[in-house]
């Protein structure tokens, strides 16, 4: 005979949250604010955004696999691709619970707008800021983009597998 296992409940929504940007590419100041947010939840979506009038850098599918590489080392996060409004992207995936990152100043205004529009959309989710160490304060995805696009050392911000790719990316003649 055997044994009865109870049903496991529903996974908590409160405790998913959702980490959405265009990651074009993944830095190391992403991949810190991953590695902090699957302490605070039981689960993270890397959620990758679509958006079909914008060419990127790296394909969404290139950006996705970069992205799980970068985080492999993460257990509870998931990387996905997205196209629409984030919370409702949130609500399809059962999260209440969308994590930004913070540098510095600068990316305050549009994210608490960002913030205020989306909790206006959606009330249930919330938005929660991380900020990263101070190492990581100025890294952005362009930033990269520029300083490989000049011949410059940008690997210190990414990891090897997105250094690797952004240098044949380069090589190639296709930095935009």
């Amino acid at each position: 005979m055997l044994p009865v296992v109870p049903d496991r409940p529903a996974p908590d929504p409160s405790r998913t949250a959702v980490y959405p940007g265009s990651f074009d590419p993944i830095t190391l100041g992403h991949v810190d604010i991953v590695e902090r947010a699957a302490r605070l939840f039981d689960r993270v979506i890397v959620a990758i955004g679509r958006h079909p009038s914008k060419r990127g850098f790296f394909e969404t599918d290139e950006r996705r696999v970069l992205a799980e590489r970068s985080l492999a080392h993460v257990p509870n996060a998931t990387v996905t691709t997205f196209s629409g409004l984030v919370v409702e992207f949130c609500r399809v995936q059962g999260a209440r619970v969308l994590v930004r990152g913070l540098r510095a100043t600068g990316d305050f205004e549009p994210e608490f707008q960002m913030g205020l529009a989306n909790r206006d959309l959606a009330p249930e989710i919330e938005t929660v800021f991380l900020i990263p160490p101070a190492s990581h304060m100025y890294v952005s995805s362009s930033l990269v983009r520029e300083i490989a696009g000049h011949g410059g050392d940008f690997e210190r911000y990414v990891s090897q597998v997105v250094a690797t790719a952004v240098r044949a990316r380069v090589r190639v003649g296709g930095e935009s």
